[in-house]
């Protein structure tokens, strides 16, 4: 298996054991079951390539009707390993939607092996929610964000009840569960 799709694998993992396998996402088992996730794979360190990479993957799913591509996953395999360095990419990704006029057609999702979101510590479980075996960006429909708000109206209370859920679970079974899928150097 190459490290290409090591990752790949990887990230499907998670993906049945995090976002399905805990539910932390009622979206995501449509596309998950119905083989409409692109997944790529970005190798390297010149965040200039993965500036390119992300339109040229925008441009392929607003060509790609939702029926046979749904979202696609970037998996960032060689850099960005530290959080706040990919945050702060991943802003200026967010503005890059707005500069090619895809803000509206599409959102992107965060996910790292060191997520941390604000006001928790880095031990928090709650961070596990958007933890992920390697960097992370998620292209999103925002059509389907909005079909999918309106079947499922209790949308508000995902974030809250994963959080309860990363609690209930706990620290170190969370950490084992993600080691078990990638370890973490």
């Amino acid at each position: 298996m190459t490290e290409n799709e090591k990752a790949v694998h990887a990230t499907r993992e998670w993906i049945e054991t995090f976002v399905l396998g805990l539910n932390l996402c009622p979206f995501a088992r449509h596309p998950y079951r119905n083989d409409k996730i692109r997944y790529v794979v970005f190798e390297g360190q010149d965040v200039v390539l993965l500036g390119e990479l992300l339109v040229k993957e925008l441009k392929i799913l607003e060509e790609t009707s939702p029926s046979v591509l749904e979202t696609t996953l970037i998996i960032i395999r060689d850099c960005l390993t530290d959080f706040n360095e990919y945050l702060a990419l991943f802003y200026a990704s967010e503005e890059l939607l707005e500069q090619i006029d895809y803000d509206g057609m599409f959102q992107l999702a965060s996910f790292h092996p060191n997520y941390q979101f604000e006001d928790t510590e880095p031990t928090d479980a709650e961070n596990y929610t958007n933890r992920s075996p390697y960097p992370i960006y998620h292209i999103l429909r925002e059509d389907s964000i909005t079909r999918s708000i309106e079947a499922f109206p209790e949308v508000g209370d995902i974030p809250e009840r994963n959080q309860d859920t990363m609690n209930k679970i706990g620290l170190l079974t969370l950490k084992k569960m993600l080691d078990d899928i990638h370890p973490t150097p």
